[in-house]
């Protein structure tokens, strides 16, 4: 079993800049893909970015490209979700997830961990 908790969220005017962290437990993430989900109000949760278990493959959605970095620490189990520029439409709660081996996926089902999620709030 792996445990994540994230946090990191809070409230930050449209341009600024905020660092989320997935701190996992219960077994070393080195061998799972690791990614962030979010979800507004009223909508499906949707995929944000994905990497590859050493780091070495990243994939963005479209509307996050050029402005998210996701990166990992596999020797402290965490996992990190840099967002600048950041705008109204990224307010969501951010989920990080995990699931075992090799697979870069962007769909949520096919995660088998996740995080209790934090809130990002971007104010206009």
């Amino acid at each position: 079993q792996v445990q994540l908790v994230e946090s990191g969220g809070g409230l930050v005017q449209a341009g600024g800049s905020l660092g989320l962290s997935c701190a996992a437990s219960g077994r070393s993430i080195s061998s799972y893909t690791m990614a962030w989900f979010r979800q507004a109000p009223g909508k499906e949760r949707g995929f944000v970015a994905v990497i590859s278990g050493n780091g070495g493959h990243t994939l963005y959605a479209n509307s996050v490209k050029g402005r998210f970095t996701i990166s990992r620490d596999n020797a402290k189990n965490t996992l990190t979700l840099q967002m600048n520029s950041l705008n109204p439409e990224d307010t969501a709660v951010y989920y990080c997830a995990a699931v075992r081996g090799g697979l870069i996926t962007t769909t949520p089902r096919r995660y088998d961990y996740w995080g209790q999620g934090t809130q990002v709030t971007v104010s206009s």
